[in-house]
């Protein structure tokens, strides 16, 4: 593919007016926090070396206290307190559900809310995290597109959302201690709140800190980037983040798929499949998942099974089948288990991974598709929501 200049939204990262006082590091690059530990007046030689310390301290261990950080002298100690802040998103509230799942309701700055989602599972657990406040996307089946875009989130509140969990499942290893190689929060998945690749300069440095060796030390395997096809900065994803990749595909033509997810009237689904065909860690090892979420009497018949296989031919694929995660006001219902199953079969008989996901959290309203901040709801009437849903 050809480059392409970036593709952007009129949303901001951050508010117009620039909180005053101290400069949180929490997101910085390693090149960001060196540079403000210059302008903060640390001699540009120790710099680097400052910036190692610093860095495994807040990601490696999960410290927020300077003075905790005691390979640094006390007064140096005290003059990065004047300077800057170690701090992640509020937590606002937390629901368990029945299987486990836990939802956060975070709070960032100027007061806008998130949710982030863990999933555990044997051996592993999963951490959908959101990339902006809200969704310009407006896909029909998705409760979070009822939700207007409001802006971005900074580097610092994307991974500060998983320094968050890692916070409230207490997996912080402790310094000296034997390493533990058994992992609570194992897999990051951007498929909570908007869309990450209207937000690709954050989300980009944010998964580079999730993916430092000196930090966090997730793997770029264990981190799966969900798009509903913003075909210019497929490429990039691929060259810059280097994570898996994900699809909400949902429909098997376009006519459909206009209505599922709006943005195929941009980037039909020849252009987006032409973007996939040449994405270049699309091979074997590393399969695209397509994202089909199974809407009863949409998208779910024995002709769109058959017309998927033909459609996502020479890509190396899984398809995640979903069963449709039902909100208030709702447009559409689940496809039935034996539609599902039937569905499945045909996929799996052609030669591809069709896994039928198991609804997680739907009790807390955690499940995909089911994510909204929880002031936005409260704000809407069940009668607002059916009339924003068309029906």
């Amino acid at each position: 593919m050809t480059a392409t200049a970036p593709i952007t939204q009129d949303v901001h990262t951050i508010p117009r007016k620039l909180p005053e006082g101290p400069v949180n590091l929490v997101g910085l690059t390693r090149d960001a926090m060196r540079i403000a530990l210059i302008d903060a007046g640390t001699p540009e030689k120790q710099a680097k070396m400052r910036v190692g310390q610093i860095w495994q301290w807040i990601y490696q261990w999960g410290v927020r206290d300077f003075d905790v950080m005691t390979n640094l002298s006390k007064v140096y100690r005290a003059e990065l307190a004047e300077r800057f802040v170690i701090e992640t998103p509020e937590v606002v509230s937390k629901q368990v559900s029945t299987d486990g799942t836990r939802k956060w309701l975070v709070r960032i700055a100027g007061g806008h809310e998130v949710e982030v989602v863990y999933i555990p599972e044997e051996g592993r657990g999963t951490l959908c995290i959101s990339s902006q406040v809200g969704c310009t996307l407006t896909c029909s089946f998705c409760h979070t597109g009822t939700q207007k875009l409001v802006r971005n989130l900074t580097a610092g509140e994307i991974i500060g959302q998983v320094m968050m969990a890692r916070d409230d499942l207490d997996e912080w290893p402790v310094p000296g201690a034997p390493k533990d190689e058994t992992r609570l929060l194992s897999n990051i998945v951007l498929m909570g709140m908007g869309e990450p690749l209207y937000n690709f300069e954050n989300v980009r440095d944010a998964m580079k800190i999730a993916m430092d060796e000196e930090g966090i030390q997730l793997s770029r395997r264990r981190i799966t980037l969900s798009t509903s096809g913003v075909v210019p900065e497929i490429e990039r994803t691929a060259n810059e983040i280097g994570c898996q990749l994900a699809v909400s595909f949902h429909a098997t033509t376009d006519a459909v798929r206009n209505t599922l997810v709006p943005i195929n009237k941009r980037w039909n689904i020849d252009t987006l499949l032409e973007a996939l065909r040449a994405y270049p860690r699309g091979r074997n090892s590393e399969r695209i998942t397509f994202e089909y979420v199974m809407l009863d009497g949409v998208n779910d018949t024995d002709e769109d099974a058959h017309r998927l296989i033909k459609l996502i031919e020479g890509i190396p694929a899984k398809i995640n089948l979903i069963p449709f995660n039902e909100w208030p006001g709702a447009p559409y219902k689940r496809s039935s288990n034996n539609r599902i199953r039937k569905f499945a079969d045909i996929i799996y008989k052609a030669g591809y991974a069709s896994p039928i996901r198991t609804p997680r959290g739907e009790d807390i309203m955690a499940a995909c598709g089911q994510l909204k901040s929880a002031t936005e709801r409260a704000r809407k009437s069940r009668k607002q929501i059916e009339a924003e849903a068309g029906l």
